[in-house]
């Protein structure tokens, strides 16, 4: 078994050319299928069939594997038998028709509306840095931007005058997203510093060096803010969560929270609801009256 699986990969690495990070984590999947087959006693590839692939991902699930993990190691077996089955080894794919158990939604990470004004409020100071990460955090929270949509962003798509930017999203998809009061304010006076740096290009945030401020180094200056004004971790990523949570709570409007964060399918932006539902109940376990029981009255 391990001689066909050690093929397999020269052929994943020669014929289909996939990068040695993919190749080690196909292995590593396979690895974990073929010491189950070591210790259930099968004999060979032809031999582990649906029933006792439907073991293994039981197993592995009892084990505390996260559903993601186990959807790519079903992957990684499909793969392997369209190998065997080309190579005429194996007629058969145990991992047909298999999925993953389902596992439970985490939930985005979020700052509750006091904590996104308490980090947003604290910045005062007026040099190059802090007026420029002032711009970029309530950029993040007012537009729910991704962190390659700011990363990217141009002078050209900023209209400061209506209150609008326009940004590039996945799948070189362009929407056109409301900039609020306080964001605004915040580019006009960071748009005012920048060209103090002689910026190289038409980047909307640059470095010192007047460079485009990359991805790495403004997820350092968000994870700085965070630690500065909340004593907490925080990355742009929750910015964007605290954006479509915040004003799905007041707005209840889950077709326009999908347009302004840009996602194709409306399920990823339900999520969001489930984090809303988290706000209501316990809005309503602190304020309705057959809620309000105390714990010696159960």
């Amino acid at each position: 078994m391990e001689r066909q699986l050690d093929a397999y990969c020269i052929h994943l690495r020669s014929e289909r050319q996939v990068s040695p990070h993919t190749l080690e984590a196909y292995r590593r999947d396979l690895n974990k299928v073929l010491a189950f087959c070591a210790k259930e006693s099968i004999p060979g590839w032809a031999a582990l069939d649906i029933q006792r692939m439907r073991q293994l991902v039981s197993r592995l699930h009892q084990q505390g594997q996260s559903s993601r993990s186990i959807a790519r190691l079903l992957s990684a077996v499909r793969g392997l038998y369209h190998y065997l089955n080309r190579e005429g080894l194996c007629d058969h794919d145990p991992a047909n028709g298999l999925a993953p158990p389902k596992g439970e939604r985490r939930l985005p990470k979020t700052l509750d509306t006091d904590r996104a004004l308490q980090l947003l409020e604290g910045g005062v100071e007026d040099d190059f840095l802090a007026q420029r990460d002032q711009a970029i955090l309530e950029l993040f929270y007012s537009s729910g931007l991704r962190l390659s949509e700011l990363t990217g962003l141009n002078l050209e798509q900023l209209d400061l005058a209506d209150g609008l930017v326009e940004v590039l999203g996945k799948g070189s998809k362009t929407r056109v997203l409301p900039v609020g009061k306080k964001a605004r304010e915040a580019l006009q006076a960071w748009l005012a510093v920048r060209l103090l740096a002689n910026p190289k290009d038409d980047a909307v945030f640059v470095s010192q060096r007047g460079t485009r401020l990359g991805p790495r180094a403004i997820q350092m200056r968000v994870k700085a803010a965070g630690e500065r004004e909340l004593g907490q971790n925080l990355h742009p990523h929750m910015l964007r969560h605290s954006f479509a949570s915040h004003l799905l709570e007041s707005s209840q409007d889950l077709r326009a929270v999908q347009e302004l964060l840009g996602h194709a399918d409306i399920k990823t932006t339900q999520i969001y609801t489930h984090l809303d539902f988290q706000h209501l109940a316990s809005v309503y376990d602190s304020a309705h009256p057959r809620a309000k029981r105390s714990k010696d009255s159960e």
